[in-house]
């Protein structure tokens, strides 16, 4: 059964969510200077990552799991393309972030910009401005970071999951609005080259409705 498209869309096309009528009240306190440390290191490791491929897991708020092949070419693009029966293809191209699903039938488009993914596919990783950064979280093999955004003033939040030994991007999880959460788990996730542009292009499957003469 193909996931109900609130839930998709809870991963692609919400910018940065959360139950958070008190994040939109109260100003996050400043980041001590080890926290800031933290988060320049996550700049730096998403600003460096070029080409990567690996694996992912998605839960949905529900707690049903799905699973599938992920491919990153910064800036910009990227490909969940999960795995049968699911019928779900999420491409971004860079401009655009497109879901196919071919068991409904279904093939709609969002703005890069307003969708979570921008925050790590920009040309330009910046977590100072028009995102804030409302806490910063170590664990024994690396750090999470919790964010917003900052600049729509939408309600919700994203966190980020990074390893440190070596560094590399591990998880993130986004709540929208409503506290409904989605999180995609990466597993293996490693640097490439090379990558088949056509992997980031993604054609209306549809036939085209005939035209009248």
């Amino acid at each position: 059964m193909s996931l109900p498209r609130r839930q998709l869309l809870a991963m692609i096309a919400a910018a940065a969510l959360a139950p958070a009528a008190a994040f939109a009240a109260t100003p996050p306190p400043a980041l001590s200077a080890e926290d800031q440390a933290l988060v320049d290191k996550a700049v730096a490791y998403l600003q460096g990552l070029g080409e990567a491929k690996g694996r992912f897991t998605q839960t949905d708020a529900r707690g049903a799991m799905t699973s599938g092949e992920l491919f990153l070419k910064r800036p910009g693009k990227a490909r969940f393309a999960y795995d049968p029966p699911a019928g779900l293809l999420v491409v971004s191209d860079g401009g655009r972030v497109i879901v196919s699903d071919s068991r409904l039938n279904t093939f709609t488009a969002y703005p890069l910009g307003a969708t979570p993914l921008s925050l790590f596919l920009a040309k330009t990783i910046r977590l100072d401005r028009g995102v804030q950064v409302t806490r910063v979280t170590r664990a024994a093999d690396g750090f999470s970071i919790t964010a917003r955004d900052g600049k729509r003033e939408t309600a919700g939040q994203i966190v980020l999951t990074f390893h440190d030994r070596p560094m590399s991007l591990a998880a993130w999880t986004v709540t929208d609005a409503q506290g409904n959460t989605t999180q995609v788990r990466l597993n293996g996730l490693q640097a490439t080259s090379g990558l088949d542009p056509a992997l980031f292009v993604l054609k209306d499957p549809r036939p085209k409705p005939a035209t009248q003469g």
